[in-house]
């Protein structure tokens, strides 16, 4: 069974929601016959490579919103983190286009680490108050994950896995994700935003039964108890 997950670095609820989803996928009889796939989505790709202000600041000019209602919003959103064992600091992010971190985790994909990559953008970002438009942070995140130099240097100096990222914003588009973290499973059954476990785990137990449907074998030819008793 196949899981894409179409996600943004810099999206909160995206790492709320990989949290919910692991928790149901851990859970899940079947786990081991599941592939997950981590694809791109940008929320604000006219992001500069930099944004020189708080997440605060962007969030409240890019949305028209408040300050106060802003760090409301923030508030709210460390509560269901803190619930998932996550520790948000809004007040140390920093505000950077996710374009090219969405290129290592294409990268690490292509040598087995894809989740590892995400799992760490995701964190750094939101808990570690780490530039995901740095290179040198990207870099080293590159090196702690054990990918190749060469490689990850070539994200900065070539195009390297800009088109499967663009791929995938178009993919999104024609699925019609517009908000994320949205997950696809079997390109059969989507499920939008950070859905508690519990709606994770029916998704997965109806996706498999769909998939591997429980085949009769002469059924009607043995014997069998029933609530009305037993056949003699």
């Amino acid at each position: 069974m196949k899981i894409e997950i179409w996600s943004d670095v810099a999206c909160p609820w995206c790492y709320i929601g990989k949290r919910r989803f692991e928790a149901a996928l851990a859970a899940f009889p079947h786990r081991d016959a599941v592939d997950v796939v981590w694809r791109s989505y940008q929320l604000d790709p006219t992001l500069p490579e930099h944004y020189d202000g708080t997440e605060l600041e962007y969030l409240s000019s890019r949305k028209g919103m408040p300050a106060q209602q802003v760090s409301q919003m923030f508030e709210h959103v460390a509560q269901q983190a803190k619930g998932e064992g996550l520790d948000y600091r809004f007040d140390k992010v920093v505000v950077a286009n996710s374009f090219t971190a969405h290129r290592l985790i294409h990268l690490a994909a292509a040598h087995g680490r894809q989740d590892a990559a995400k799992e760490r953008l995701l964190s750094d970002h939101f808990e570690h108050g780490k530039d995901i438009g740095s290179r040198d942070y990207l870099s080293s995140l590159g090196n702690d994950l054990g990918l190749p130099a060469a490689e990850v240097e070539e994200l900065f100096t070539t195009d390297k896995y800009s088109a499967e990222v663009r791929f995938d914003f178009q993919e999104a588009q024609g699925l019609g994700i517009s908000g994320v973290p949205f997950f696809v499973i079997d390109r059969k059954f989507g499920l939008s935003g950070a859905q508690p476990t519990e709606t994770f785990g029916a998704a997965l137990n109806q996706a498999w039964q769909e998939a591997n449907p429980l085949v009769l074998v002469n059924s009607a030819q043995a014997e069998a108890c029933g609530p009305d008793g037993c056949a003699v």
